[in-house]
């Protein structure tokens, strides 16, 4: 992976296929402390117990159609190559959090990426699921909720290119505005 943002891409399709109906995200940059979070929660099926000590390995998956799982071994080690490492807990039925720190300073803590285009992405392929996202920076903070959002646009379809390109432009806007990381 590239970037942070594909990472959370990834991390969220995990979330959706575990038939979650709610996905949180949250970044806090606090380059004082020399830190880059990133949480992702969410209520879905959850990850067995006898499974959550491996999913860190590439070889442990729930998939069927193939034996890898390379999503959260790829994010477990861009975290610790930065200095920071990766949490990850869940219990069946109720759901997944996964919490991720890398160094903020750390030469190896890749960029940001295009972290408006994902949530846009996920927010129009996905539009039954709540998405909330929150970004926290030393300049401020921006949150975002698909509900208020649906309620906004009432019949408009939230996947509409007019409504697809507003919501980039805001988030991107935002984001400039405290100051996040690109």
């Amino acid at each position: 992976m590239k970037d942070i943002a594909l990472h959370i891409l990834d991390i969220i399709h995990n979330s959706i296929r575990a038939k979650a109906s709610e996905v949180s995200l949250s970044i806090t940059e606090n380059p004082a402390q020399d830190d880059y979070i990133l949480m992702i929660s969410d209520n879905g099926n959850g990850i067995p117990a006898d499974m959550l000590p491996q999913v860190t390995d590439p070889f442990t998956t729930s998939r069927k159609t193939r034996k890898v799982g390379m999503g959260l071994a790829l994010l477990s080690q861009n975290a610790e190559q930065s200095g920071g490492n990766i949490e990850i807990s869940s219990t069946p039925t109720s759901g997944t959090t996964v919490k991720c720190r890398f160094g903020f300073h750390h030469l190896d803590r890749l960029p940001a990426g295009d972290i408006p285009g994902v949530i846009v992405q996920l927010i129009t392929a996905f539009p039954a699921i709540r998405f909330l996202y929150h970004h926290q920076t030393p300049s401020g903070s921006f949150k975002l909720d698909t509900c208020e959002i649906r309620e906004t646009l009432g019949k408009i379809p939230v996947n509409d290119p007019e409504v697809r390109k507003f919501l980039f432009e805001m988030i991107a806007e935002n984001l400039k505005a405290i100051s996040a990381e690109r």
